[in-house]
């Protein structure tokens, strides 16, 4: 019997799933859900903040002291400088100000992550360097989008994609000029670096050299053993990466790097 044709069948079959699979893969990945969150707030600024007062600069990549840090968003306008993280995550959130990290939940399901808050800190400090500009002039913010709920009491500045225009509307004492404001664009534009693929493969390199670093030295909290980084390969948070106890299936502990 020949199978010549049920095999062309099967290749053909193929060839038209494979292309289903990666782009599945590609929406899972915490690079796509990233750039979603950063579209959300984009467009959200775009419709409902006056262009002629807030100044949107997307994806800041600045130099600092040890490498380069990147910056989802920027608004600057006379009320000061709003610098954004955004996160989108699924599940019930749990934080607090204090904490390193905070926790995802998804069912039975936990993961953590870096409180955003203290990225975002970081962020704030190297444009408060950058532009030789006091803390005063500044506002943090920390929006998440995707289908989350906070389940502990958040402050003003963490919100709900909704809710940051609100946040940025809420902020009426005039801290700029004008003629500061444009100062403001103009130095930072100056002073970031271009969004080419060059800067941004330097900035993932930089990245991944502080993951190892962590790595190196990061330990479980449950049984304080070392952590190493995986990579999840199913359910919601299929693809994106995690520290897991290096005595797994024995010890389950983990930490999210999102």
């Amino acid at each position: 019997m020949d199978f010549t044709p049920i095999i062309n069948q099967v290749i053909s079959a193929l060839w038209y799933l494979m292309p289903l699979a990666i782009l599945a893969g590609l929406i899972k990945s915490p690079w796509f859900k990233g750039v979603v969150g950063e579209f959300i707030v984009n467009l959200a600024t775009k419709l409902f903040l006056n262009s002629s007062e807030y100044h949107l600069v997307k994806d800041v990549i600045i130099p600092i002291e040890n490498g380069t840090t990147q910056i989802d968003h920027v608004i600057v306008s006379k009320y000061g400088i709003f610098v954004i993280e955004t996160k989108n995550l699924k599940g019930w959130i749990f934080g607090s100000q204090n904490k390193k990290y905070w926790t995802q939940k998804i069912y039975k399901h936990q993961n953590k992550f870096q409180n955003p808050l203290h990225q975002n800190y970081k962020h704030v400090k190297s444009l408060e360097s950058l532009l030789d500009l006091g803390e005063e002039k500044f506002h943090s913010l920390v929006v998440f989008v995707g289908d989350s709920t906070f389940k502990t009491q958040m402050r003003q500045n963490v919100t709900y994609a909704g809710g940051y225009l609100k946040f940025i509307k809420s902020k009426t004492d005039v801290v700029f000029s004008d003629l500061e404001v444009n100062e403001v664009l103009e130095r930072i534009s100056s002073g970031k670096l271009s969004g080419s693929i060059k800067n941004k493969i330097s900035h993932i390199n930089h990245v991944r050299d502080i993951v190892n670093e962590k790595e190196n030295s990061m330990s479980c909290s449950r049984c304080g053993d070392s952590m190493v980084l995986r990579v999840s390969k199913k359910g919601n948070n299929s693809g994106s990466e995690f520290w897991g106890c290096s005595k797994y299936p024995k010890c389950r502990g983990t930490v999210n790097v999102t």
